[in-house]
């Protein structure tokens, strides 16, 4: 199939951006690196009347530690953050999810900020910036608002953003000493979005769970002490879901299994 028709601006900057945005609302789609927007138009399940395309924008190249925060602009691709030489000093958990995002190709031309856009409950980037407390930066013609990952996820591709805004950026918090951070996903073949992905946050004190692909957005716990009643508790506790892919009780099962590999992994690491 054909993409059905639609206008198409090239924006040559944020104030552009926001203006198009304001004016078409809801008609209008941030074009980024295409790989979910693309098939979704080729399949004619998107319709905009206008997309707009962010990738000459130069205000949205960044990669910034700014604070205790990495800041990624909107244009920045999934391969762009996982070459950069500092990622794993400064977030080890990015580094550990990276590669498990699509395949080198898709990782080429996907940005980051797109990835949260979508919002795919089973992806890797929503759920390390839900576990690591980072935030997404929205932003529209005279206004800013920074708003918390587990604020941003409503749902199976549903977010906080309103119509006339842009993300423009998103923070994961930097490392903090004393912490260590795993991940682990099950897939049927590497690339594929995963059936159930865990990252794990080990401090002297608790560990932090985040589990993807088995509600409707990632998942958070904290837990003062691990053991394998208390996962059991928080598997059955998700809202998992049946699809072609895998039962609910299968995911609730992975959660377990894998959630306690990732959890001891982290706190090895911590070690």
């Amino acid at each position: 199939m054909k993409p059905a028709p639609f206008d198409y601006v090239r924006a040559g900057s944020l104030a552009e951006t926001h203006d198009v945005l304001a004016s078409e609302g809801g008609e209008a789609a941030v074009l980024a690196g295409g790989q979910s927007l693309v098939p979704l138009l080729s399949m004619r399940m998107a319709r905009p009347k206008v997309l707009v395309d962010i990738m000459h924008v130069d205000e949205l190249a960044s990669l910034r530690v700014d604070g205790d925060a990495i800041y990624v602009g909107a244009r920045l691709r999934q391969a762009e953050l996982l070459g950069w030489p500092e990622l794993a000093k400064h977030q080890p958990l990015l580094a550990h999810a990276l590669p498990w995002v699509g395949h080198w190709q898709t990782r080429a031309r996907g940005t980051v900020c797109g990835s949260v856009a979508l919002a795919d409950p089973s992806a890797e980037l929503p759920l390390v910036l839900a576990a690591l407390g980072g935030h997404v930066i929205l932003s529209s013609r005279g206004a800013h608002r920074r708003v918390p990952a587990d604020e941003f996820f409503q749902g199976i591709m549903s977010t906080a953003r309103n119509d006339d805004e842009l993300i423009e950026a998103v923070s994961f918090p930097c490392r903090r000493n004393g912490e260590g951070y795993a991940f682990r996903e099950f897939a049927r073949r590497h690339g594929d979005f995963a059936i159930v992905a865990c990252a794990a946050i080990a401090t002297e004190k608790s560990v932090r769970l985040a589990v993807g692909g088995v509600a409707d957005r990632p998942v958070v716990r904290d837990f003062p002490e691990v053991s394998d009643e208390a996962l059991g508790d928080f598997a059955a506790g998700l809202e998992a879901r049946d699809d072609l892919h895998a039962t609910a009780s299968y995911r609730r099962m992975l959660v377990c299994k894998l959630g306690a590999e990732t959890i001891a992994e982290a706190q090895a690491c911590r070690a």
